[in-house]
């Protein structure tokens, strides 16, 4: 993963917002949520909705896909895999030292 590519996906996660759609769709696993759902879980108008997952499918942090009449939303798990690949792969690398096992769970 690049830094710009980070930054952007960070970005998307650092609106309260985004972030709860985003923890929603995690939580949900695999099987992911239809958009539906999404905004009745979560209490927010339509299109409010919209315009945050928008953002979240423009990073690569969420897919959707379309089956019959219905949008299904699904955490993608290799993007988030990466971005917290990216943020702890450098742990301590000018340190000299690597980090614990009992701090990198913290």
């Amino acid at each position: 993963m690049n830094l710009e590519r980070a930054a952007k996906q960070l970005e998307a996660i650092g609106n309260p917002t985004r972030l709860r759609v985003y923890r929603a769709l995690v939580r949900a696993g695999n099987n992911g949520l239809p958009v539906g759902r999404l905004q009745t879980k979560l209490g927010i108008p339509a299109s409010t909705l919209s315009h945050h997952l928008q953002r979240l499918v423009a990073t690569g942090l969420v897919t959707q896909e379309r089956q019959a009449t219905t949008l299904i939303c699904r955490a993608s798990y290799p993007a988030m895999n990466g971005l917290i690949g990216f943020l702890a792969d450098e742990c301590c690398a000018d340190a000299g030292c690597v980090a614990s096992e009992e701090e990198a769970v913290v």
